[in-house]
């Protein structure tokens, strides 16, 4: 067997490094050439989801528009709740208060986020959030990179009613991410 000589552990190397190789991108690329425009109160494919029985949302910016490395949805808020704590093995989740009153909880801290206000989770600290306010929230979420997370809200949506906990758990693992807690209320 021949040692692998320094010029090509480099040219492999730095293919490796490369975004293109990391993500496995091509040049027959599907990021969009042109602006995109998605209107308010819209979804990215004129189909809002409605998710855990009764949290609609909308598709701002699909996997397929960057690549894959970047998703976005608008949830809209007329109940109070969330989501369970989770964990994300690949992607940060970065949200922002457009409308109404929310509490995120992001590793063992809380957190209150009102209108304009933003927030970070890393990728593997367990996290939740939840509307806690007394009229309509929205609450855009952006998912880096996007992963398989466009393809979870879809699968998410077709369940219909709240999913019972281990069918919820397994659809979790399916998309990358493990289910830690409960919600925060």
């Amino acid at each position: 067997m021949n040692p692998i000589n320094r010029r090509t552990f480099m040219i492999v190397a730095a293919a490796a490094a490369t975004p293109t190789f990391a993500f496995g991108q091509t040049s027959n690329s599907k990021r969009i050439e042109t602006g995109m425009l998605v209107k308010a109160d819209q979804d990215r494919f004129n189909s809002r989801q409605t998710v855990l029985s009764g949290f609609p949302i909308d598709f701002k910016v699909a996997s397929k528009d960057t690549d894959g490395d970047l998703f976005i949805i608008e949830n809209l808020n007329k109940k109070k709740g969330g989501p369970p704590r989770h964990l994300h093995y690949e992607q940060e989740e970065w949200f922002y208060a457009i409308e109404g009153e929310y509490l995120l909880e992001i590793g063992d801290e809380q957190f209150d986020l009102g209108p304009g206000d933003s927030i970070l989770a890393p990728r593997k600290v367990p996290h939740a959030w939840a509307f806690k306010g007394k009229d309509n929230g929205r609450l855009l979420i952006a998912f880096q990179p996007a992963g398989l997370m466009e393809s979870f809200f879809k699968e998410l949506a077709n369940i219909k009613g709240v999913p019972e906990k281990t069918v919820l758990r397994q659809l979790f693992q399916k998309h990358g991410m493990e289910i830690t807690g409960p919600p925060l209320f």
